[in-house]
């Protein structure tokens, strides 16, 4: 009978912002673009564009018509 078990190997995961993570995969290798080191979710720091709600530009676009 065949060997049916996928086969799990060490894995080195890079992310953009440089953090490197060891883990098991099965591929040797990957690159990530966001990691739980720079995702703002993770991080507590979002862009300023997201922490402005859409009621506060509403009221800033009224006050300019006014």
């Amino acid at each position: 009978m065949q060997d049916i078990k996928t086969k799990y190997v060490d894995t080195t995961v890079t992310c953009a912002c440089g953090n490197v993570m060891h883990v098991k995969s099965t591929k040797s290798a990957m690159h990530v673009e966001t990691c739980r080191a720079c995702h703002p979710q993770y991080t507590g720091k979002q862009t300023a564009a997201r922490q402005t709600g859409t009621v506060e530009k509403f009221k800033a676009r009224l006050s300019k018509n006014a």
